[in-house]
């Protein structure tokens, strides 16, 4: 193989972007980070239940790491499965819950409500749970709860607004797990995915007490004119429908232990950036919005980063995760603009036609599951002669995303990133590289 330094910038560049990203992703693999975090065994029995992107992953290293007779189920993403020895592994759908989601959501609260004070509940927990777990709370049909997904998913509702309308419409999420596990001790094992790493939020917190209400599921609703099926209105007005909250004795014997999170990834790449010669520019992991405006807007700092209008030194990199939003063109009211392509796609053709061709500047957009929404790409890299290229083969860059084609923009480049399921999840990865 040729040395680093002999190849073409673009070939550095490029290379240089998919190191940092591939070591963001290793900062949150569960066979590196689990070991350290898992609980004492207890004198009963060790039931280990959950659901994620990651949970496969994070049920294998537990098993490498655990001494005593352990027992349980976790569901994963379709395509995100692993061998196990003692801890089934069910695969069901993401982002729209599904019928097996579903059945295995009922063995996971039958498993937590067959414990006693001896025994211990862990819960493996990681984005993408909230969908794969669904077990609707009486009075509401699966259908139901799936119609109320699909539009919060097309809404453009932030990561915590849905959580908060999902955990009010489940008989698990929202501490009702650890609730059905009492007087057990439950103890979660989390990879974060959320904006402050709150533990509540990850996969709604079925483990957890739960600080949001239902009058605010309510108005997350309300605020994106989202109409719910009357069975869903008529509980989340019932105080039935009310989660478990902060002091309830019943989750008095709960923990979280949060082993991965978008910091550590970012440091992660961080290191290899600097490494490099590159001078980091940290946005933060919290970095949410709509994801062409987000992508414009890092454009515009690029290009005055690029331009020498910001005082950082050159070569530079600005890394930034968190987890941005696409709300559909016919939420709109601007047409359909079903095209093929996630958030990170998105976020890198709208970052191309800001920069429009800044010389030199290259960037990387990806999800860290290795997934971007629901594609098989784990997001787009973007080069100086990004937008060249696609005229040259006649494509219309603002026109691909207006209609969120940003998949079919980059496949027709060859610059979508395909890594196929990372089994972990702290979000979206982005990097924008700036040359000296």
């Amino acid at each position: 193989m040729a040395d680093e330094h002999q190849l073409a910038p673009e070939n550095r560049d490029r290379a240089l972007l998919m190191e940092m990203f591939s070591a963001a992703v290793k900062a949150a693999d569960p066979a590196a980070v689990l070991a350290r975090h898992l609980p004492e065994p207890p004198s009963g029995r060790t039931v280990v239940v959950g659901a994620g992107k990651a949970a496969a992953a994070m049920a294998r290293a537990l098993e490498e790491h655990w001494s005593r007779p352990l027992e349980g189920l976790v569901i994963t993403r379709y395509g995100h499965g692993m061998l196990t020895r003692h801890i089934e592994v069910v695969e069901a759908a993401h982002p729209v819950p599904d019928a097996a989601g579903h059945r295995a959501a009922q063995r996971i609260l039958s498993l937590a409500t067959s414990l006693g004070e001896n025994d211990l509940l862990i819960c493996l927990i990681s984005g993408g749970g909230s969908a794969l777990m669904a077990l609707p709370a009486d009075g509401i049909e699966f259908a139901d709860k799936q119609e109320v997904n699909r539009a919060l998913l097309a809404s453009g509702a932030t990561i915590t607004e849905m959580n908060c309308v999902r955990k009010h419409l489940s008989a698990i999420k929202g501490g009702r797990l650890a609730q059905a596990a009492w007087p057990a001790r439950c103890v979660s094992l989390l990879i974060s995915d959320v904006p402050a790493d709150d533990p509540s939020t990850v996969a709604s917190g079925p483990g957890l007490a739960d600080a949001t209400t239902r009058a605010e599921a309510l108005a997350v609703l309300g605020k994106y004119r989202i109409e719910a099926p009357e069975p869903v209105l008529q509980w989340l007005q019932n105080p039935a429908s009310e989660t478990p909250k902060p002091g309830d004795p019943q989750l008095e014997r709960t923990e979280a232990r949060i082993i991965a999170a978008p910091s550590l990834s970012l440091a992660a790449a961080r290191a290899v950036a600097e490494a490099a010669g590159y001078t980091v520019v940290d946005l933060g992991d919290r970095v949410e919005g709509e994801a062409m405006e987000v992508g414009f807007a890092h454009a515009e700092f690029a290009r005055e980063l690029a331009a020498g209008r910001v005082p950082v030194k050159r070569p530079a990199v600005i890394l930034s995760g968190g987890e941005t939003t696409v709300t559909l063109a016919s939420e709109k009211g601007q047409g359909q603009g079903h095209g093929r392509g996630g958030r990170n796609a998105e976020y890198a053709l709208a970052l191309a036609i800001g920069l429009a061709g800044v010389e030199g500047v290259s960037a990387i957009a990806c999800d860290t599951d290795g997934i971007d929404g629901s594609e098989d790409n784990a997001g787009a890299i973007v080069t100086p002669d990004t937008l060249g290229r696609a005229e040259a083969l006649g494509l219309d860059a603002r026109a691909m995303l207006d209609g969120h084609d940003a998949y079919s923009f980059f496949s027709a480049l060859d610059d979508l990133v395909v890594t196929g399921p990372t089994h972990t999840n702290v979000n979206d990865f982005r990097a924008v590289l700036i040359p000296k």
